[in-house]
């Protein structure tokens, strides 16, 4: 066991986090807020320091935040079996749920009343990102370099179309560079000694774990689950930033590039996964299992769910259990530091574009695509989607109502207009 390690029963810890992944709703912030209150005020079992340590090496590594941020914690506190107590409690909850929602919308999408109220969650969806950049450009904005990287990631995505991988790695290179390397903070005694064997031997354990099913599906012959195994193989390697900073290079990839949903099916896929506990990158497994069923219907959708779900999150267990050894040594890195804050400045940007994005196709019925973005057709304004957009803007910028509850409100208000027109 790691010097730093605690050995919490394990029936406290599954009863710990299965309550947090039942009750993780509303996004990154407030499931990191859950878990400070569950782990560092109600049990006490990690220091507030301990707490945001682990938070910044999460946010070091690609793909959802919060999710490896429980892994991590279960491993502080149990280990490996911790960290997958932890971990697949924190997703499987939500997994099912959004399993069954995108089951129901391959099903019955297309009947006009549950159109209508998509169109609700849809206005919603617009807020709710634009809540996200807000509450992350008041942290990642903090002075003129921070402000020109984030305008020079939106130009380059939406004017330009440069990919989001791209972006992240000049804003990380740039950030590296600039920070002057200084002096690593002392490394604190609870670092323990390096063990590289059993480093490699876990990058090759969850590495295989990892690939198994898409070799599999590889040498089956099976090339539609290969290609969404080795796009969202990608995903998980790539996408820095947060949940939001992943959605925006999925919904480029996935509308613009493959062809697998329609940016309508997108922004839906989306509101739902915002109903749902754990993480809000779920929403892969919507995106798999529609993919999916317009490719063959309901046998391949399972497959292609299943296939998402595995290769967006083993990896996770990988970063975080080949990582969590050397996380004082990783903080104490200047530099890290300065590529990390270059990065989080570039999302801003990144998470800009789809909030406009976004907006422009809830808002208008017909946007084409220009040499320097997209340009919708004024004529196909839809006043009522304005309306519902700024009613979800009233409900929680204004308001602060729960987001939940917000989605449920502008779905049931443009159900009843639907109804009454």
């Amino acid at each position: 066991m790691h010097p730093f390690m605690a050995n919490v029963p394990g029936y406290q810890l599954f009863r710990t986090f299965l309550r947090i992944g039942l009750l993780s709703f509303g996004g990154p912030a407030a499931q990191i807020s859950l878990m400070h209150t569950e782990l560092v005020d109600r049990h006490k079992w990690l220091t507030e320091k301990q707490f945001l340590g682990a938070l910044s090496f999460c946010m070091l590594l690609p793909g959802p935040e919060a999710m490896q941020l429980a892994t991590y914690a279960g491993w502080r506190l149990r280990g490996v079996s911790g960290g997958l107590i932890a971990g697949l409690l924190f997703v499987m909850p939500g997994a099912l749920v959004i399993l069954l929602l995108a089951s129901g919308y391959a099903f019955y999408g297309q009947v006009p009343v549950i159109q209508a109220v998509f169109v609700g969650i849809k206005a919603a969806v617009v807020v709710i990102v634009l809540q996200a950049l807000l509450s992350l450009s008041r942290r990642a904005l903090t002075g003129r370099d921070s402000w020109i990287l984030a305008l020079l990631a939106f130009g380059a995505m939406f004017f330009i179309g440069i990919p989001f991988p791209a972006i992240i790695a000049t804003a990380a290179i740039y950030g590296y560079l600039s920070t002057t390397p200084g002096v690593a903070v002392s490394e604190h005694e609870e670092c323990g000694a390096v063990n590289w064997y059993e480093t490699i031997k876990t990058i090759a354990t969850w590495a295989s774990l990892w690939a198994a099913p898409v070799v599999a599906a590889w040498l089956a012959g099976a090339a539609f689950l290969t290609e969404i195994a080795v796009f969202f193989s990608q995903l998980a390697i790539v996408t820095f930033g947060g949940a939001y900073a992943v959605l925006a290079y999925m919904t480029q990839a996935v509308v613009e590039t493959h062809g697998w949903l329609s940016t309508e099916q997108m922004i839906d896929a989306l509101g739902l996964a915002e109903t749902t506990p754990g993480p809000l990158i779920l929403v892969t497994v919507f995106v798999g299992f529609l993919a999916g069923f317009a490719q063959d219907g309901a046998a391949i959708a399972a497959a292609a769910a299943a296939m998402t779900l595995w290769v967006t999150f083993t990896p996770c267990f990988l970063w975080i259990f080949a990582g969590a050894p050397y996380v004082e040594r990783l903080l104490a890195q200047p530099r890290l530091k300065g590529a990390l804050a270059a990065v989080s400045a570039a999302v801003v940007g990144v998470i800009l574009n789809l909030s406009v994005w976004f907006a422009l196709h809830v808002l208008f019925a017909e946007v084409g695509r220009t040499g320097l973005g997209p340009r919708p057709d004024i004529s196909s304004f839809s006043p009522l989607s304005a309306v519902l957009v700024l009613l979800a803007a009233v409900l929680l910028l204004w308001f602060r109502v729960p987001m939940l509850v917000t989605l449920l409100l502008t779905a049931a208000a443009a159900g009843a207009a639907h109804m009454l027109v």
